[in-house]
């Protein structure tokens, strides 16, 4: 026999009522505890916001050295050697050799190199993410004509092309620093390393842009086959060029000459059109005056702004020949349309403390392509009679 007592129904109500109350309890309780977190977490995003909208000291901005990858490459590898860092951070294959570099510091090579190597500066660059770049130039140029509106559309011809597929070569440096400078914290290696890369880099690319032979290097656009025979008339890929006058220099009436050589370019081209030359040939050619003694050289007036030749910019490249017999001393033309600079995205550094021991080696490799785009775009004046 059971000698529980029943229960009642008003027992029933009033313990469903105390544990309403119970639950409620333990809402508010957890409703209070996650106000508190939220707010915890907006007092944090809040001091954060703060710091960041702070100005730095002396107004400088946050440095790009302070980007994690940038210093687990500097501190962890250029500085000390550690590989394990870079295996975190980077995806590319060691196949190689060396690690890609972060991409502050690429953008701080390029940077430079746009800044000293005179034909980067004014010519087509493309980036590519592997070592073959091709590019489809039409020679013919697109068929078209005039129809009425009813009239039947007649079929175009069918316009011709050519593949442009630059020459590379992999480019390279090799920079050394000692131990000691490595080991000093204030000594800043990211801008000493791009700097001495773009220097190094500049130097070997602005030779190879203009007489390279295209043989695991860039094909200069002095390389190509030039021709007198005017546009639409030479073979694609040839460029025309006028003669100075003189078998031996640049004649009595250079001025006249380089007024033929500009009107030589379409009209299309001479917009963004310059001239180049090296130093010694800029000096002859500043000398120049017209009939009244006016002299043919205008110098920039604003600071940064080029020195202009007959009107146009005039680009000083050490690589062009001086002048002499055969020689090509003086170009003319859009490089922007008539030369293509192909390189590969990633440069690659391999740090070497053992080849020249206490120093340590910076191996730093970039794969660099160039070649004549369009043959048009670019003129020469010759040194011949």
């Amino acid at each position: 026999m059971n000698d529980t007592p029943a229960s009642t129904p008003a027992a029933d109500a009033l313990d469903a009522s105390f544990d309403i109350v119970a639950r409620q309890d333990a809402a508010d309780a957890a409703i209070t505890a996650l106000r508190g977190d939220v707010d915890e977490v907006k007092a944090r995003l809040d001091k954060v916001a703060r710091a960041a909208s702070r100005p730095a000291i002396g107004g400088a901005a946050a440095s790009a050295a302070d980007a994690p990858e940038v210093k687990s490459f500097v501190d962890g590898y250029l500085r000390r050697g550690r590989e394990t860092e870079l295996k975190s951070i980077t995806a590319t294959p060691n196949a190689d050799g060396g690690f890609a570099v972060p991409r502050q510091i690429d953008a701080a090579i390029v940077s430079r190199l746009a800044r000293i190597s005179p034909i980067r500066s004014i010519a087509q660059v493309v980036q590519t993410g592997s070592s073959g770049y091709r590019k489809l130039v039409s020679t013919s140029g697109f068929a078209s004509g005039w129809v009425s509106e009813a009239a039947p559309r007649p079929e175009t011809g069918t316009p011709q092309f050519a593949e442009i597929a630059p020459p590379s070569g992999d480019l390279y440096a090799n920079p050394a620093a000692s131990q000691l400078m490595l080991d000093d914290v204030g000594f800043n290696l990211e801008a000493w390393l791009a700097n001495e890369v773009a220097t190094e880099f500049a130097r070997a690319e602005g030779a190879a842009f203009v007489s390279g032979t295209g043989v695991n290097q860039p094909e200069g656009f002095l390389t190509v086959p030039q021709a007198t025979a005017e546009d639409g008339v030479r073979a694609f890929g040839s460029l025309q060029y006028l003669g100075s006058g003189s078998a031996t220099g640049l004649g009595t009436s250079l001025d006249t000459r380089l007024i033929d050589l500009v009107h030589s370019l379409r009209s299309g081209h001479r917009q963004g059109a310059v001239f180049v030359m090296n130093a010694t040939t800029l000096a002859a050619v500043r000398k120049l005056k017209t009939a009244d003694g006016a002299f043919v050289w205008q110098p920039g007036l604003v600071e940064g702004q080029p020195d202009r030749l007959l009107g146009y910019p005039v680009i000083e490249a050490a690589d062009m020949p001086n002048v002499a017999a055969g020689t090509f001393p003086i170009a003319f033309g859009n490089f922007r349309n008539g030369y293509l600079i192909a390189e590969r995205s990633a440069t690659r550094v391999l740090r070497d403390p053992f080849t020249n021991k206490p120093f340590v080696h910076f191996y730093t490799t970039k794969r660099i392509g160039g070649k004549v785009l369009d043959s048009n775009a670019i003129k020469l004046l010759k040194i011949e009679a």
